[in-house]
């Protein structure tokens, strides 16, 4: 049994989980809640002063001690500078205090092998979206491939600027509450529809709403599909908890006779689990971060891992 702890805190959320051979034995999380938008000085001083907090409780919940834990994971990136140093830092004092080896592990991995765990998808065609990044992603040959992606700003930052401007809450964010309004719609209103072959574009209009940017998103996702011949696609990110692209997605892979794969806002949503997930699948393999090398870095691209794990 191979027990692994993962600290996540890359943007405004701060999560500590643990994973035992596939099991989810603990996932608390805590959400820095501010009006629209944050600063990265803020979110770290938030992130400092609740972090040791989650880790009691992910230990408590799951039953353990320090000593039952294998291996401590965190988030080496992508992500904002300062709330990735302050859990870095963590993470590396609580490795040392307790004689663990360290791991770094790539948030959008993290996101991955997160999804592929609990929805037993096989090898998806995978849409990565979130408030840093929107990448349409797929596994070949060790590495996971990005096959499109934003050139400007992420689906994410696209609505959380458009709630911005109209000055819709934050709480518990500003793409929940989008998806609230938008449910309660009656005219789709045509906008500016930017692909540029496989990559989408969402910055400068930020009158956008979510059918057309989700339209932009399925379109792309299903052009990675045919080139994969894949049947399957994972929806992953704090964007995929959004039931209107979940339904949209839905649609284009029945029409293609594929299956859809999706989490919900436990899993999807930034947390520690996650980390703790990849980690324990990088460490099964012989992988460790040494002390001299854990260090982070705010842009570290899903195709710079070599996906040591998979066939």
């Amino acid at each position: 049994m191979t027990v692994v702890i993962g600290f996540e805190g890359s943007a405004n959320k701060i999560g500590v989980g643990i994973i035992s051979d596939g099991e989810v034995l603990s996932n608390p999380r805590r959400t820095y809640i501010t009006p629209p938008g944050f600063m990265p000085s803020d979110t770290a001083r938030h992130h400092r002063a609740v972090i040791l907090t989650v880790l009691k409780e992910a230990l408590e919940q799951a039953g353990l001690k320090p000593a039952d834990i294998d291996c401590v994971a965190y988030t080496k990136g992508p992500g904002m500078g300062a709330p990735l140093v302050t859990v870095a830092i963590v993470a590396r004092t609580v490795a040392q205090l307790w004689g663990k080896p360290l791991l770094g592990v790539n948030h959008c991995i993290g996101h991955i092998e997160m999804g592929r765990l609990i929805t037993k998808s096989n090898n998806p065609t995978v849409l990565y979206v979130s408030g840093g990044n929107t990448q349409v992603i797929a596994y070949l040959e060790r590495r996971y491939r990005i096959f499109g992606e934003t050139i400007d700003i992420a689906v994410g930052n696209c609505l959380d600027r458009f709630a911005r401007v109209i000055k819709i809450s934050n709480d518990p964010s500003p793409g929940y509450n989008i998806e609230q309004m938008a449910k309660k719609g009656t005219r789709y209103v045509e906008l500016p529809y930017t692909v540029k072959g496989m990559d989408v574009s969402f910055s400068g209009i930020l009158s956008f709403i979510e059918e057309t940017v989700f339209a932009m998103l399925v379109e792309t996702t299903e052009r990675a599909m045919a080139h994969c011949g894949s049947q399957e696609v994972l929806i992953v990110g704090g964007v995929g908890c959004n039931q209107r692209l979940q339904e949209m997605m839905g649609v284009m892979c029945k029409e293609r006779g594929a299956k859809l794969f999706a989490t919900d806002e436990r899993f999807c949503i930034d947390n520690g689990a996650m980390i703790a997930q990849a980690g324990w699948e990088m460490f099964r393999t012989g992988r460790v971060t040494e002390l001299e090398d854990s260090w982070i870095t705010q842009r570290y691209r899903t195709d710079e891992v070599e996906v040591t794990w998979r066939d």
